[in-house]
């Protein structure tokens, strides 16, 4: 775990929230609830989408990817966050911190671009309905899949890497709720800044051009919404439209603050706050925003409960 010759920090301390210690039980109790809550929501969208053969189109199965990234991401992040929490062990070692960095980095990034090929789906399905079974077939569906996921790795394989190659001599307090890269760079002792340019522009590619594709997309699909002959029919693809756009806003919105300025001049208060929102509260809305506004997904949830409820029944 040391590093030779180039480091004499072997483990670090997540301070957290270390500056309000009369509230950490009761900042456990929500973020149990709430990591408890978004594990159970994408598991149960997960496990609803593979039992029922109707919803095996690429629409509700970029959803199901979605789901594991989710709880992946969630993993990645809340059981490190409620350990330093509940006990008095707020140190993690060099090798935790940087596979936690990894992981952060591989399925914030992978949501990214799998986003993005689900607003492509949503634009083809309603822009381009009569065409749609040609544009979004099977190999397209994979490959996009594919690539999020490959590139989720390759994108955070480089990052981590470089960022666990230069020397920690001083101090190893991190400030901040996780491993992620702005808050772990402040202890390097060693000139970053090749390694912040390589960052702003790596960060533009990955959430700024899929977030503006997401927003082109979307922006084509309030013009064929307004098309529409029936204003119900308008007024629910509006509000699911609105939903999913507000979800995006939320994480890339935060991620982008984040990432976009690794030395940026937010408080570290600020910083975790913003943290907060792309790695606890979208995870958990996410399954709401895509899924229950969605009549087929109610079904598929109703037919899920009804599996469960016959085999209580049957135990009984």
């Amino acid at each position: 775990m040391r590093r030779q010759n180039q480091s004499s920090v072997v483990e670090f301390i997540l301070l957290g929230f270390s500056n309000f210690p009369e509230l950490h039980e009761r900042i456990f109790g929500v973020f149990l609830v709430i990591y408890l809550v978004t594990l159970m929501g994408n598991v149960i969208i997960i496990i609803a989408i593979s039992l029922d053969q109707r919803l095996h189109i690429p629409m509700y199965l970029f959803l199901q990817n979605l789901s594991v990234v989710e709880v992946c991401f969630s993993a990645a992040i809340m059981p490190e966050m409620l350990v330093v929490l509940s006990t008095k062990r707020t140190t993690i070692s060099f090798v935790a911190c940087f596979a936690q960095m990894y992981c952060i980095i591989l399925f914030g990034g992978t949501e990214c671009f799998l986003l993005g090929a689900m607003a492509y789906d949503r634009f083809a399905a309603i822009c381009h309905p009569l065409n749609y079974p040609m544009i979004m077939n099977k190999m397209v569906f994979v490959k996009l899949v594919m690539f999020s996921w490959v590139s989720g790795i390759m994108v955070a394989t480089v990052p981590t890497t470089w960022v666990f190659s230069f020397p920690f001599c001083g101090p190893n307090e991190i400030n901040h709720i996780s491993c992620e890269t702005p808050a772990v760079l402040e202890l390097v002792c060693e000139d970053t800044f090749l390694f912040e340019i390589y960052s702003f522009a790596g960060t533009f590619l990955i959430i700024l051009v899929p977030f503006l594709l997401i927003l082109l997309s979307y922006t084509r699909i309030l013009f064929a919404i307004l098309k529409m002959p029936s204003t119900t029919g308008r007024q629910k693809a509006f509000s699911t439209c609105a939903s999913h756009l507000t979800s995006v806003t939320l994480f890339y919105g935060t991620g982008s603050m984040t990432y976009l300025q690794p030395k940026s001049s937010y408080s570290p208060e600020t910083k975790k706050l913003i943290s907060l929102a792309y790695s606890l509260l979208t995870p958990l809305f996410n399954p709401l925003i895509y899924s229950l506004r969605n009549n087929e997904m109610k079904r598929a949830l109703m037919k899920l409960w009804g599996r469960k409820g016959l085999h209580i029944v049957w135990l009984a």
